[in-house]
C-alpha cells in the first residue's frame, strides 16, 4: 500500500501523458482508492471534493489540493471531473475461472460482442455491478480500452465487476457451456421473451453492438436467443437499456 504523503505539489504541462490513465469523478475514484487491486501513482482534487472522500481511502495515495482548473487540465477537455482526478494504473483483465467463485445465488455472466462505445460499455458495467454479475467478458479487439470516459461511464463499476477478456468470443461462449452455463443471445428477433427462455441455473447472457447486433458464429455458440418485450411504436432500445432490463428480469425471481 502506497504510503500518504500529503506533501503540494502542482503538475507541469505535461502531466496527462507523464502518468498516463487518469480516472475522475467521484464516483469512479472512490471505487478506485478501495480496490486493493488497483495500483495508483497521484491525485489532484479540490477542497470541497477532499470533503466528500474518506481520509482512509485519500491515505492510500499522494495528493494535492488545487483548483478546478487545474484538475480540468488532466483529463478530457469537458469532462464532468466532479474535482477529483486519479492517475493509476490500468486494472488489466483477470481469467475466467478466477472471476467464476462459487455463490449462492445463480452466476450471471455477461458477454459483450464487439461493443465498443465507452458510454455503452461502461453503463452496461454500472448495472452488471448493480445486479450482482459475476463476470464480464470482451473480445481483446473491438472493445473500449480503459478509460477515464468509461470508468465515468461505470461510476464505480470498473473496480467493482470483473472483466475478463477473450481472444475469442465463440470460444469463450464454449467454454462457458462446459462450465455448466445456459446461453443465451439477447436479439430482437429472440426465440422467445427472456423469462422464458432463461432458464434457472447460470446464465451467460451475450449482447450484441449496436450497428451489426451478435455476429453469427457467436450467436451459433449460443443454447438459444430471448428478447425484451417493448411497443411496436420502437423497433429496438439502446443496448446498455436493454442489459439493465434483462438484468433485473434475471433477478427478480
Amino acid at each position: 500500500m502506497t504510503k500518504p504523503d500529503r506533501r503540494h505539489f502542482y503538475p507541469r504541462p505535461d502531466a496527462k501523458a507523464a502518468d498516463g490513465l487518469w480516472l475522475y469523478g467521484l464516483h469512479a475514484v472512490r471505487a478506485a482508492l478501495a480496490n486493493p487491486r488497483r495500483k495508483l501513482k497521484r491525485m489532484v482534487l479540490t477542497a470541497r471534493a477532499a470533503e466528500e472522500i474518506d481520509a482512509k481511502l485519500l491515505g492510500r495515495v499522494r495528493h494535492e489540493i488545487a483548483d478546478g482548473d487545474t484538475v480540468a487540465r488532466l483529463v478530457p477537455a469537458g469532462a464532468v471531473h466532479q474535482g477529483v482526478a486519479l492517475s493509476c494504473e490500468p486494472l488489466g483483465h483477470g481469467d475466467l475461472e478466477s472471476a467464476l467463485a462459487a455463490s449462492p445465488r445463480r452466476r450471471i455472466v455477461l458477454v459483450l460482442d464487439q461493443i465498443s462505445d465507452p458510454h455503452n460499455a461502461g453503463a452496461i458495467l454500472r448495472s452488471a455491478a448493480a445486479f450482482g454479475v459475476s463476470a464480464v467478458v470482451v473480445q481483446d479487439r473491438h472493445a473500449p480500452p480503459e478509460s477515464g470516459a468509461l470508468a465515468k461511464a461505470a461510476s464505480g463499476a470498473l473496480d467493482i465487476v470483473p472483466v475478463v477478456t477473450a481472444v475469442n468470443i465463440a470460444r469463450a461462449l464454449e467454454h462457458l457451456g462446459d462450465l455448466g452455463f445456459w446461453r443465451v443471445a439477447l436479439a430482437g428477433d429472440g426465440e422467445a421473451p427472456l423469462k422464458d427462455a432463461a432458464g434457472t441455473g447460470d446464465i451467460a447472457l451475450v449482447l450484441g453492438s449496436e450497428g451489426s447486433g451478435i455476429r453469427r458464429l457467436v450467436r451459433e455458440r449460443c443454447d438459444t436467443s430471448a428478447f425484451v418485450p417493448i411497443d411496436a411504436a420502437m423497433d429496438s432500445l439502446n443496448v446498455s437499456n436493454a442489459a439493465a432490463i434483462a438484468l433485473y428480469e434475471l433477478r427478480r425471481g
